[in-house]
């Protein structure tokens, strides 16, 4: 199950390192995996050390981040999300008559994946089936989580014994795409119902930024995606299936513009990270006849930490100032079109059904079963063993 496969730690039916699942597999458990937040004051700098763990970042700079976790009472709504997600998720299994426990683990707090993994096994549940709380490709969206995986595996020494395959990636899995539709419809239609003029409405897609150099390696090496790799070519991808979907519910909003824009940048200034910045891109709409914006959060899959902050504070701040008119759009959170599409994805994976007949929203999906050698590395550390994904 190690170092003899071409996957680490997979299922029979993926061992093998082809790109889609062609052997139905009988799975014992799920394994839902988080990002994990504080949950009190004494938590965050803990919880900021883990997250840049193997970066000497000095606790007096992270103290300059930890504000925004203290400006909500020190605690990020992420657990008590994913606690909705993994009942909601439990629902939906049981309406289906799947026997599948959810077990969920973080990478960066209580409850840590190793006790998660560590539980399942307990219990005699040692083929798991991973989903993580993250739809797109690049290392910190897929990779890093794989990352997790293994060295879940190796913390507590099971790796002889459990395995661990993830659902492919879901940025363009119908009930991911459909989830943003009614939430942006029904704003766009509110501005034209307030008497907005359609040609000064427009929409912010945003995500979160990461360095260029990691958006190049974003995805299988053996595909140009363009400058900013597949993460970026997936988020134009899902934003403009998106938009189709929102005028085919509203044909008043065709012609309504939109971009991609980014947030949540935390590198250095001399690293170049992608762009355009949301805030930036706010203070420019004014000269460019905007007078009215949905800022739809297409790269997150719930409302924590960089949402409430980022979004809903500091880019709302931004069009105030500017005098524009914003409305921050719904996450897909516990939404039954996004839960249900989630155990889709379960039951497309327990079957593995022909990629043919696999749904995807964009020309780019439907994306691998078992990630591609050399995808998604990380270009700080270079490859360190993962699970589901054929080893670089």
């Amino acid at each position: 199950m190690t170092s003899a496969s071409s996957v680490p730690f997979a299922s029979p039916a993926c061992v093998a390192g082809e790109p889609f699942a062609d052997t139905a597999q009988t799975y014992d458990a799920i394994l839902l995996a988080g990002f994990g937040g504080p949950e009190g004051q004494d938590d965050v700098i803990p919880f900021l050390r883990n997250v840049t763990r193997g970066r000497g970042i000095p606790d007096e700079r992270l103290e300059e981040v930890a504000h925004h976790y203290r400006h909500f009472g020190g605690v990020s709504p992420i657990n008590a999300q994913n606690r909705a997600l993994k009942a909601a998720l439990e629902a939906e299994l049981a309406a289906r008559g799947i026997d599948l426990p959810v077990y969920w683990g973080n990478r960066n707090w209580q409850p840590y994946l190793s006790e998660a993994v560590q539980q399942a096994a307990d219990a005699g549940r040692t083929r798991l089936l991973a989903f993580a709380t993250s739809a797109y490709s690049s290392f910190s969206s897929c990779r890093q989580y794989r990352e997790d995986f293994a060295r879940a595996l190796g913390e507590t020494g099971l790796g002889d014994a459990v395995t661990i395959d993830k659902i492919r990636q879901f940025f363009d899995h119908p009930g991911f795409v459909d989830s943003f539709v009614d939430s942006i419809a029904a704003t766009l239609g509110g501005f034209l119902d307030e008497g907005t003029d359609a040609e000064s409405v427009r929409v912010q897609f945003t995500t979160h930024s990461i360095p260029v150099a990691d958006a190049q390696r974003s995805g299988p090496r053996d595909r140009d995606f363009g400058p900013g790799g597949a993460y970026e070519a997936q988020h134009l991808a899902v934003a403009a299936a998106v938009m189709q979907r929102v005028v085919a519910r509203d044909g008043r909003l065709d012609g309504i513009g939109w971009e991609l824009v980014y947030q949540s940048r935390s590198g250095p200034a001399s690293q170049p990270w992608l762009e355009p910045d949301i805030c930036d891109r706010i203070e420019q709409l004014p000269g460019e006849g905007v007078a009215a914006i949905a800022i739809s959060p297409i790269g997150f899959v719930s409302d924590h930490m960089e949402v409430l902050w980022d979004l809903d504070t500091e880019a709302l701040e931004a069009a105030a100032s500017a005098g524009i008119r914003a409305v921050r759009t719904a996450t897909p959170g516990v939404d039954p079109l996004f839960v249900a599409g989630i155990v889709d994805l379960i039951e497309e994976r327990m079957s593995a059904v022909d990629p043919s007949l696999r749904p995807a929203a964009t020309t780019l999906g439907p994306w691998f079963d078992v990630c591609r050698p050399g995808c998604c590395e990380n270009v700080r550390a270079g490859f360190k063993p993962a699970a589901a994904g054929v080893a670089p």
